[in-house]
């Protein structure tokens, strides 16, 4: 009987243990897919301009041209590209934080008329193609004559995102209201109960909708073709497009650039993406 009941326990051991084999072997094969096309992007930011379509690929450049780096900054005004892109990103995604903040704080935590009819029609918003609202829009910015500037890259955000506004309003829903009575108890404000007791517990989620704002306005190149003219003011999609011309494309400097551009974005991920983790694992939470 122990017999049995050994080789039963040995048999559900090495089930396991193969079970846990296959799943790294498959999150190996698929981490190598994913990184196949960034590595492609590396190698090719290292090559000659012919050598960048000959077969069979030489994924290691026998001869590395780091100056291609180099060019990238001597042929268009490249280190301003990305001033303008980290200014538009950390104005854009604090305007994102803020406003939805306020306003998924007020559909979770305040009971007030109307509010579920209000927030069905923030979730509504979510259907209505980006699209539809592009001429409209363009017109509104050229009669405040916002064209050419930042302004129509920015102001937007101060007003709430409806993606935000839900995955906060849904964390918030998941805290205790018991936090919210006390405070009130003490004398405390709405505004003063948000600061002082919602945004710390709220770090997580918080941190994850910067990381969605900052990565949308940071790769944003719809917004900057439509409202900006001036070459200097142009941030760096624009600036990646400036280097495919009509009659031949620098594709190692275009590689190149798209390096140089994606470094911010990794280095951000790998920072906070704990954060980034944490903030989705909550958000859908049932809460009161």
């Amino acid at each position: 009987m122990r017999g049995v009941i050994s080789k039963r326990v040995w048999g559900r051991r090495t089930m396991r243990q193969l079970s846990r084999a296959l799943f790294y072997v498959l999150m190996a094969v698929l981490a190598f897919v994913f990184l196949l096309p960034f590595v492609w992007l590396l190698t090719t930011s290292l090559k000659r301009i012919g050598a960048v379509f000959e077969t069979p690929i030489q994924w290691i450049p026998q001869d590395p041209q780091w100056v291609n780096y180099e060019q990238i900054f001597r042929m268009l005004p490249f280190g301003r590209f990305m001033l303008n892109s980290l200014f538009v990103t950390a104005l854009g995604t604090l305007g994102n934080v803020v406003s939805s903040l306020i306003v998924g704080y007020s559909l979770s935590r305040l009971r007030w008329r109307g509010r579920e009819a209000v927030f069905s029609l923030v979730l509504g918003t979510m259907m209505l193609p980006g699209v539809v609202t592009l001429v409209p829009m363009f017109v509104l910015y050229f009669k405040v004559h916002w064209i050419d500037t930042y302004l129509p890259l920015v102001v937007p955000s101060w007003f709430g995102n409806p993606f935000f506004i839900f995955m906060l309003r849904q964390f918030m829903r998941s805290l205790p209201m018991e936090l919210d009575e006390a405070a009130r108890l003490d004398g405390a404000s709405s505004f003063r109960i948000l600061w002082t007791i919602i945004v710390p517990l709220c770090t997580p989620v918080i941190a994850a909708v910067a990381i969605f704002a900052g990565i949308w306005h940071y790769n944003d190149f719809m917004g900057p073709l439509m409202y900006l003219s001036t070459n200097i003011k142009f941030t760096i999609p624009l600036g990646l497009y400036m280097f495919q011309g009509q009659q031949v494309t620098l594709w190692h400097l275009v590689m190149a650039a798209s390096t140089v551009a994606v470094a911010p974005l990794i280095v951000v991920f790998f920072v906070g993406q704990r954060f980034f983790v944490e903030g989705f694992s909550f958000s859908g939470l049932a809460g009161r």
